[in-house]
């Protein structure tokens, strides 16, 4: 009775954050006037994320919309359609150039891929800011986001936080080419390996969507039946493994630790799937990103070349405290 009750209330919660980042999300894919060309007295910035439609994304363009507002900026967000699609991305930079912007926040697919563009952006006079996920330019003024090694440190505590005698590790990595999973991996690679219970019994990367990274953990398990811990490292993979345990009917057996939150994945904390989130903090994402842009395009000091924007890790034992439910629902609804 006492779950039923914790449930209906995250609902609750979740159905009022979902109204005020609706709209603000309406708004941050829209230019604040006009229909694209330059307001006379607002500065133009342009978001690129490497994808539109997952929760954490919807968050981070509700933070900068915020941001966008406070600050009285001219705002377009946009993104790949999948997170493989570094062309587009690169389409997505020189268009966000000849059409005027002022200032580019950026999320890299491909570390190496995007970077010519990110330079000929800069060499035009663009203000360049990385969110999320770095890119190989020495032209970006400032990186916004997750410190994604301490994150992926993080994540190994929380995989090493078990009884068991003897811990099979399996990996499920998104994209080889981005540059924070690649770093989180690291961290957690780091950490486990501080543990003589730690064996890694297999690890791959997939596409960055729900169904390949399902895929990948079930052909995993077959193989290995001796994983009892996994872990994977966005919103997409952490799904994607969830389904395949629920599938495989093995989560009294795996420890799964993740990445990121929504709706879903907060059932599957829930219910036993997931064990351990760890969720970053993609509203400040978008807030910070649009007020460096501010600071750096008025002359003003910015607070550092790097800024951390933390996370934290959520389990069942802590998902009801205050602090987890306002992080773990700080994003819109996944269609």
């Amino acid at each position: 009775m006492e779950n039923k009750k914790r449930t209906l209330l995250a609902v609750l919660f979740l159905l009022f954050c979902l109204l005020g980042i609706a709209a603000l999300y309406g708004q941050a894919r829209q230019p604040a006037e006009g229909t694209g060309g330059h307001s006379s007295n607002r500065q133009k910035v342009t978001l690129i994320a490497k994808s539109t439609e997952s929760a954490f994304w919807k968050s981070v363009f509700a933070g900068a919309s915020a941001a966008g507002t406070e600050y009285n900026m001219e705002l377009l967000c946009q993104g790949a359609d999948n997170e493989e699609d570094y062309k587009s991305q690169n389409q997505m930079i020189d268009a966000a150039v000849a059409d005027g912007a002022d200032a580019i926040l950026f999320s890299a697919i491909d570390y190496e891929e995007n970077a010519a563009a990110i330079d000929r952006a800069a060499e035009s006079g663009v203000h360049i800011i990385v969110i999320d996920s770095d890119v190989n330019s020495d032209q970006v003024e400032c990186r916004i986001g997750t410190d994604n090694y301490q994150a992926g440190c993080l994540a190994g505590e929380a995989a090493l936080d078990s009884d068991a005698s003897a811990l099979n590790v399996g990996i499920v990595n998104f994209d080889a080419t981005t540059e924070n999973g690649q770093s989180r991996e690291k961290g957690f690679r780091d950490t486990i390996f501080q543990d003589d219970r730690v064996t890694l019994i297999d690890s791959v990367n997939s596409n960055s969507t729900i169904a390949a990274a399902k895929e990948a953990t079930l052909q995993m398990l077959a193989a290995h039946p001796e994983i009892n811990v996994l872990t994977t490292f966005n919103e997409w993979t952490t799904l994607g493994v969830g389904y395949a345990i629920r599938e495989a009917g093995a989560a009294q057996r795996i420890r799964l630790v993740a990445f990121d939150s929504n709706v879903v994945s907060v059932d599957m904390l829930e219910t036993g799937e997931v064990d351990a989130l760890v969720v970053q903090n993609p509203y400040a994402i978008g807030y910070l990103g649009v007020e460096t842009a501010y600071r750096l395009l008025n002359g003003q000091k910015i607070p550092s070349p790097e800024i951390d924007t933390s996370t934290m890790l959520v389990t069942r034992e802590n998902m009801y405290t205050e602090e987890s439910q306002r992080i773990l629902f700080s994003f819109d609804e996944i269609k």
